[in-house]
């Protein structure tokens, strides 16, 4: 449990209970992750309404799969397990575990895993890009303003996922994950 002191949710109001009413609705429970970003509910919205901005053009597949990679490389259980459950509503099982274990040996296209390959670069060493990683991601028929999504996908799960790690949000494994699945997710190699 993290040190930020945040309200239970029979005592939240206004935006912070109306955060916590939807992770309610959808796992049973509020994690967390979304108690202590939910301090601030009016960056939490902002957070929400980028990623539909990226997902709307990039599609719910490819922002899941660079988000998986992006929060894969930067070590974060948190997000990993978040988007693996969300993952499912897209992709099977299988899929999903082989991805997680590793994205490179997952029957994935040339493209997806170039596409990963380069998230995980920006998540966590975007100073060593060069013009040739954007170039690759143009060769294997990436359009601009889908590069820029992968870009701004990856960049995004990098706050999110380096926000709630500097807060000391607690590891929360979402109902709905196989023990299979919740350990490819956990223990997936970088």
């Amino acid at each position: 449990m993290s040190v930020i002191r945040t309200p239970e949710p029979s005592e939240a109001t206004g935006e912070v209970a109306a955060l916590y009413a939807e992770d309610i609705e959808d796992l049973g429970y509020v994690p967390d992750y979304t108690r202590v970003m939910a301090v601030n509910p009016e960056a939490v919205r902002a957070f929400e309404n980028l990623v539909r901005a990226i997902v709307s053009q990039l599609g719910k597949r490819r922002y899941e799969l660079v988000t998986l990679a992006a929060a894969q490389a930067l070590h974060s259980q948190h997000c990993r397990l978040a988007h693996g459950r969300k993952s499912l509503t897209i992709m099977d099982e299988d899929e999903l575990v082989r991805i997680a274990r590793d994205y490179h040996d997952a029957d994935l296209s040339e493209a997806e895993v170039a596409m990963m390959h380069y998230a995980a670069r920006v998540a966590t060493d975007s100073v060593s890009l060069t013009d040739a990683d954007t170039l690759r991601l143009r060769e294997l028929g990436y359009t601009d303003r889908e590069i820029v999504d992968i870009t701004l996908a990856a960049a995004a799960r990098s706050y999110y996922s380096r926000s709630i790690q500097a807060l000391g949000a607690g590891v929360e494994v979402p109902p709905g994950l196989s023990e299979r699945l919740r350990d490819a997710l956990l223990v997936a190699p970088l």
